[in-house]
């Protein structure tokens, strides 16, 4: 996947979790802080970022220049995500459900700011398993990872979408949304032949312009 360039889009940052870390040496206790940052447009990009520094502003900055590098694209279906999807992340393990205009970001802990950033209006979101933060922030990353288009599943399995989700058709057709039915299996595949006498009877055409322009 290619990297997104943060430098062209409108970001947002939010600290999820702040925590301070004692180290035990030789000499004595070393303090230091690690810090959960989240960064986001709200329009369908996201990003999640941990920084450690020996002090926090300098652990935030870090934090956010890492959320930055691992920004990914969301797919949005309206205010909301396109199917449910359950990923597990270490011993975290998220489950989010598309929900009605309206709803709201049911949701709390790490993965509330993190959907927020990305745009997602109305969610049902569920945190199961362990609640450590980072955990539960890299598993909801994978629940929007795997979050796809069913327009593009269909072309990319050379199938069409009323085959795939029939009721989906269904639904557009009643909400009057125009959307193409891609449906490739009964388009003819065009050989290296065919393409190549089409570019030769338009060289032809082009030619025989040509020639009527000098004449006259």
């Amino acid at each position: 996947m290619p990297r997104i360039n943060a430098d062209e889009l409108d970001l947002q940052e939010q600290v999820i979790r702040t925590n301070k870390v004692q180290k035990t040496h030789k000499g004595g206790r070393t303090l230091s802080w690690n810090v959960l940052v989240a960064v986001g447009d709200r329009n369908g990009h996201v990003g999640i970022g941990l920084g450690k520094a020996a002090g926090i502003p300098d652990a935030i900055r870090k934090a956010i220049e890492d959320a930055k590098k691992q920004i990914i694209e969301v797919p949005l279906v309206g205010s909301t995500i396109p199917h449910e999807v359950e990923m597990p992340y270490g011993a975290a393990l998220v489950r989010m459900k598309p929900a009605s205009p309206g709803t709201g970001v049911v949701a709390g802990g790490a993965v509330r700011p993190i959907l927020e950033l990305a745009g997602i209006k109305d969610v049902l979101a569920k945190s199961l398993g362990s609640s450590n933060p980072i955990n539960t922030a890299r598993a909801t990353m994978e629940c929007l990872k795997h979050l796809k288009f069913a327009d593009k599943v269909a072309a990319a399995r050379g199938r069409s979408l009323n085959d795939l989700v029939p009721w989906l058709v269904r639904k557009r057709e009643e909400e009057g949304v125009l959307s193409p039915v891609i449906d490739t299996s009964e388009q003819p595949e065009t050989t290296e032949v065919e393409v190549a006498a089409t570019v030769s009877e338009q060289i032809e055409q082009t030619e025989q312009i040509e020639e009527s322009e000098v004449e006259q």
